[in-house]
Parts: structure tokens; C-alpha cells; sequence
């Protein structure tokens, strides 16, 4: 498990939906359950957005928006398969895009 934490991390690749991370500064852990999310009040694009774990979603206003370098420790990886790889990357391709326009 470690190693695929490593390679998540270190490549800047975006972890899969249902993984659970712990934030810098942060007491409660979250798991990631979306990409690419737009913050309405000033059109900012985050990496992913999360819910509080083990809670779950109690309200889209308590979704909590967050990017790669905000992760502190990945505490568990969510499900990969073939279909989420390619997914990953494209997701990569469009951000990376957005980062350099942005």
C-alpha cells in the first residue's frame, strides 16, 4: 500500500475517488470524492473535493476543496483499475492546461 502511496504522491498524479488523506494542519481525515471542482465565489479550480471521513456527505456546502500539495499523508488509496487509469491521465492532461492558462 505504501508503494502506490509513493508513486501517487511523488508522480502528482490525482489520487483515486475514495481515497482518504489527511490535510496539512488538519485533525480529521478526508476522503476524496470528485476532481476539478470550481469554487463559485471566485472561479479558483481545486484539485479535488472531499468529504469528511468517516462521515460522509452531510451537505454540498460542508464539501471541502483542496489541492495536491495541501495532502500531509495518505491514509488509504481508493480502488484503481484500467478504466480510472485512463481516466486519471486525461484528468492530468486537462489540469495541467488549466494550471498554465490559469
Amino acid at each position: 500500500m505504501l508503494e502506490k502511496q509513493v508513486i501517487f504522491m511523488n508522480n502528482n498524479i490525482f489520487l483515486p475517488i475514495g481515497t482518504v488523506v489527511l490535510l496539512k494542519g488538519a485533525k480529521r481525515k478526508v476522503m476524496i470524492m470528485g476532481y476539478a471542482q470550481k469554487e463559485e465565489s471566485n472561479d479558483k479550480i481545486w484539485d479535488y473535493c472531499g468529504c469528511a471521513f468517516p462521515i460522509g456527505v452531510i451537505s454540498s456546502k460542508k464539501n471541502l476543496l483542496f489541492n495536491n500539495d495541501q495532502i500531509e499523508e495518505v491514509v488509504y488509496v481508493g480502488h484503481v483499475d484500467e478504466e480510472s487509469k485512463i481516466f486519471m491521465k486525461q484528468l492530468e492532461a486537462e489540469m495541467e492546461g488549466i494550471r498554465n492558462n490559469g
